[in-house]
């Protein structure tokens, strides 16, 4: 073969070369956006919609005891004096009882993001003359507390009805004193039944930046309902 047509092929070789390196950059690309994603999708959960009853059906009779309740106040050193917080309150009916037992020494936050649920709170505090009881109506990933207030947290039933856990974790350490403890009760399940994993909430709570500190099984008798205590790293 000529010179010539030596270097013909030489341009020719790289030139496919070039073709090939600039079709395999936005391969890469789009692989490492996908895995961008999926991570980011891994952080939202599906859930159920939300309640939008009766809320005095969470009252129902026996549920202190079933939940064995004075024993989670005290786990979560809910004492006199203290400042706690109900995130997804509800009814009200944990924030009633969190209220009696910190005193009017101490206060409770009762949180939630349905207008509804905090219009029934402030009127049962009203009933029940209670007035260290104060509403938080919330987005669905930030509890919207008062920094360095917090001393201990319940979510209760509450935990598998967030979007963005990870994210409402992030959100609520800014609020939370040294040493604060922050309890998730919840039911195992997949997030779409009113439920979630354990693990998955050891897991969430890890990537927010919290260690688990103690876990029961007391609440209820069936062994599906969990009881979880944290702390910020």
């Amino acid at each position: 073969m000529s010179r010539r047509g030596i270097l013909v092929l030489a341009l020719l070789w790289q030139s496919l070369v070039c073709i090939h390196a600039q079709n395999s950059a936005p391969a890469s690309r789009r692989s490492s956006e996908s895995q961008a994603a999926g991570t980011h999708s891994a952080q939202t959960r599906k859930t159920s919609k939300p309640y939008t009853g009766d809320l005095s059906i969470f009252d129902s009779p026996g549920r202190a005891e079933r939940l064995q309740i004075n024993r989670v106040l005290d786990i979560l050193d809910m004492a006199p004096g203290r400042v706690v917080a109900d995130i997804g309150a509800g009814s009200g009916w944990f924030t009633m009882l969190a209220a009696k037992r910190v005193t009017e020494t101490g206060n409770v936050y009762a949180v939630d993001i349905n207008p509804e649920s905090i219009r029934y709170i402030n009127q049962r505090a009203q009933k029940e003359d209670l007035h260290n009881i104060k509403t938080v109506l919330s987005t669905p990933d930030d509890p919207l507390l008062p920094a360095e207030k917090i001393d201990s947290v319940l979510l209760l039933k509450t935990y598998h009805e967030v979007e963005k856990p990870v994210t409402l974790l992030r959100n609520l350490r800014h609020s939370l004193r040294t040493g604060a403890k922050v309890g998730i009760i919840d039911r195992n399940g997949n997030g779409e039944n009113h439920g979630v994993a354990r693990q998955v909430v050891i897991r969430e709570a890890s990537q927010a930046g919290y260690t688990l500190r103690e876990q029961y099984d007391f609440v209820k008798g069936d062994d599906m309902d969990y009881f979880l205590v944290f702390t910020a790293k």
